[in-house]
């Protein structure tokens, strides 16, 4: 289920010295909002347990597909996007992990979760082992492509 994936180094600037963050419901890391690199990593640090393996495996993905991606926290959950607008967000459910693209009906093929938003598709993690790199590749390649959501 694993494709190779290329090693990318996390920034140097990236100490992880902060106090760990109070966890919300479904172990969601409680994270200040925020742009740029700090305050990803920051969630990603505070993801318990097997979800932040699924957490520092899906932001490797990001970082090889779509170096330059922005990032941000909001809402307790971190986005990746382009300058045309946010395509991913992920959020700690207590079984899962859910990975939201934003245009997702626009990906082939479709993430397999249906949302309230219309657009948007999900795909629920239960554990690292059901990342399946070639696809989450694949979606990343065509979501960094399409016009972004913009909702902050």
């Amino acid at each position: 289920m694993f494709a190779a994936t290329a090693e990318v180094a996390m920034p140097e600037d990236h100490q992880g010295t902060e106090p760990a963050p109070r966890l919300l419901s479904g172990g969601n890391p409680q994270i200040p909002k925020g742009d740029g690199e700090g305050p990803v990593q920051a969630y990603i640090d505070a993801m318990p347990d097997w979800k932040g393996d699924v957490g520092r495996h899906l932001d490797r993905l990001v970082r090889a597909v779509v170096p330059d991606a922005r990032r941000a926290v909001r809402w307790n959950s971190p986005f990746w996007g382009s300058d045309d607008g946010w395509f991913l967000s992920v959020h700690c459910l207590t079984r899962a992990v859910k990975v939201t693209f934003f245009d997702g009906v626009s990906l082939d093929p479709q993430p397999p979760v249906a949302t309230k938003d219309g657009r948007a598709r999900c795909v629920n993690i239960a554990t690292e082992a059901e990342i399946d790199d070639e696809r989450f590749t694949a979606w990343l390649r065509q979501a960094a492509e399409l016009p972004g959501w913009d909702g902050f």
